[in-house]
């Protein structure tokens, strides 16, 4: 049993939370008693230690006693103290590792506090040599997977927590486990495949095996049986092949659609026949490339009303539907649906801010306030601090900078700045209001009216953000990006520039592209880089213009999806790397899409 491990409290969540780094006392009792030196947790105030300290004719006795003082004004957040105590006593600290861990411990909490995580992980370092006790290691451990999660760093927080577990007692141990698989979920397949060999560490790289299995094979149940079984043979302690993650025993059980009869419903005539068009072709490449005999489509016009089109669906024996793609039609449908105690298994084409779960209902769009959302991520993950957004004025500018405020807030408990701007001069006002430049120069001009009109003085631009977001159609963001570039001040650092595929350029030639130079964009992948596919619908459908192309792509990725829904419902963790992003299933039936991104450089947009 580890010596009073239990002052190590493990609070289930998505991450380990804060350790438990000893309990600040308020104990006033007299201190005649004896005073417990071991450094497992704090019992008295820094006073009671640093008297023992100065009674302490022991050395190792006098610097645990220093060493539990610090700790104790950590505790009470006087670091000031707490790192006075640590420097004193570096000249004539003993040479006893427990003592040189803890004293290295205490400065890095101190570093964590007083600048940031990555100075603490740069102090937090022990000999690999060094012979400690069990709960100073997990303690170890697990800090450092903490401080690995603040800085974004996912497999360094996992690779901690895999070492963590083999310092505390089962049943904390099964807690870890279960903080691992969650932290792998979110991870890309690619990701994972490339840190999954460690011999060092056979607990780390198991798990990650296990979650690259998990992830290929999830929608092909024999196949999962197939690898799971081998990697169980190969792995037989491993905590994964004694006790499996549920939701990966979920996904074992789940039975896949495998429909024989598929409805398509969309807008074949009418005003929007348009844009349904595309999407119908992608979903015909998709069945064509993938042909099955045995599965037959039916596109059912939707203009007929969508109640009649369901109503043909369901006659046609349709075992699985597809669409219906506009919104007034996927809002009808769930109010008929509500009524039916068994509905066809249904991909909707659209999404609903608001609808009632079901378990055999799906939506998939290409929502721009679901880019707006990913891109958040993105920021966050860049390490951007203080974001801001200038948007369009309009209804799409303005949901996608509240779906893009939402997840900062949610990421970082802080609102992001969000500008709007109109077209022509009101945009140059908006980015100099933004920019803080107008303030600026009201300044400059007061100056001038007090000393003189012939004042030299250069405007300043705020220089807190570090990171702007831009939403603006691509006819627009030419000048606004030009905007910024003339109203950054010589004296600020530029900041990194974001925008969305509503800015992607139409013709992306080496003289429109120049002017977008060191933007970073988001797109679907298979527009980002050229292939064999996009020539071919290139020169089958020359004017399609980049939304043509993505609705498309959705048609394509819709029909793929099909055979994948029930096993990603059942494993959450599971990403389809779909031609329109990185595609997984959120708990109410909404497709999550992560985009990929693509820089601007010198006239030419590259991937990252």
């Amino acid at each position: 049993m580890l010596k009073r491990l239990i002052s190590i409290k493990f609070l289930l969540a998505l991450t380990l939370p804060a350790l438990l780094i000893g309990c600040s006392a308020t104990k006033t009792e007299s201190i005649d008693q004896v005073v417990n030196t071991s450094l497992v947790s704090v019992e008295q105030p820094a006073s009671v230690y640093l008297s023992e300290a100065s009674k302490s004719s022991l050395p190792e006795k006098r610097d645990r006693n220093l060493l539990l003082a610090a700790h104790a004004y950590i505790n009470d957040g006087n670091y000031s103290s707490a790192r006075s105590i640590l420097s004193s006593m570096l000249k004539n600290m003993v040479k006893v590792s427990t003592i040189q861990a803890e004293h290295i411990y205490l400065n890095a909490r101190i570093d964590e506090k007083t600048q940031n995580a990555q100075a603490a992980l740069n102090t937090l370092q022990y000999p690999p040599h060094w012979k400690l006790p069990r709960w100073q290691m997990a303690t170890y451990h697990q800090y450092k997977a903490r401080l690995y999660k603040a800085i974004q760093q996912p497999i360094d927080q996992i690779r901690q927590l895999s070492l963590l577990s083999n310092y505390l007692p089962k049943s904390e141990s099964t807690q870890v486990n279960d903080v691992i698989w969650k932290v792998l979920q979110p991870l890309h397949e690619e990701t994972i495949k490339s840190f999954m060999r460690e011999p060092a560490n056979p607990i780390f790289s198991g798990w990650l095996q296990l979650a690259y299995i998990a992830k290929h094979y999830a929608v092909e149940p024999t196949q999962l049986v197939r690898y799971l079984g081998e990697w169980q043979r190969n792995n037989p302690y491993h905590p994964g092949a004694v006790k499996l993650p549920s939701d990966l025993e979920k996904a074992l059980n789940a039975k896949p659609y495998r429909p024989q009869n598929i409805a398509v419903l969309l807008p074949l005539s009418g005003p929007r026949a348009a844009v349904a068009e595309p999407i119908k072709m992608g979903i015909m490449a998709s069945y064509m490339a993938e042909f099955d005999s045995n599965v037959t489509l039916h596109f059912i016009d939707s203009q007929i009303g969508i109640k009649a089109a369901y109503q043909q669906a369901t006659d046609t024996g349709a075992d699985f539907i597809i669409g219906p793609l506009l919104p007034n039609e996927v809002e009808e449908l769930q109010r008929l649906n509500q009524s039916k105690e068994q509905l066809i298994p249904q991909l909707y084409l659209n999404q609903l801010e608001q609808f009632e779960p079901q378990s055999n209902q799906f939506y998939f769009s290409l929502s721009p306030a679901q880019e707006a959302s990913d891109a958040a991520r993105k920021l966050y993950a860049d390490g951007v601090k203080i974001p801001l957004l200038l948007t369009s004025n309009d209804a799409i500018g303005k949901r996608m900078a509240e779906s893009f405020n939402q997840t900062w807030l949610s990421l970082t408990e802080n609102n992001a700045e969000i500008h709007y701007f109109d077209s022509g001069d009101q945009m140059k006002l908006t980015v100099q209001e933004a920019l803080g430049v107008e303030d600026s120069q009201a300044r400059i001009t007061r100056m001038k009216e007090i000393l003189g009109s012939k004042l030299e003085a250069d405007f300043r631009s705020r220089q807190d953000i570090d990171a702007i977001y831009m939403v603006a159609a691509y006819q627009d963001l030419s000048l606004l990006k030009a905007f910024l570039d003339v109203n950054f001040s010589v004296f600020a650092e530029p900041v990194a520039l974001y925008t969305s595929s509503r800015g992607r350029l139409e013709n992306e030639s080496t003289q429109s592209a120049q002017e977008l130079n060191k933007v970073m964009i988001s797109d679907i992948p298979w527009l980002m880089q050229p292939s064999n596919e996009t020539r071919m619908v290139e020169s089958l459908w020359s004017t399609w213009n980049n939304s043509q192309k993505r609705l498309y792509v959705m048609g394509y990725d819709a029909l793929e999806l099909v055979n994948r829904l029930a096993q990603m419902r059942a494993f959450p963790g599971y990403q389809f790397n779909g031609r329109s992003g990185a595609l997984s299933l959120k708990p109410n039936g909404l497709i999550d899409r992560q985009l990929t991104w693509g820089k601007y450089e010198k006239g030419k947009l590259t991937p990252l």
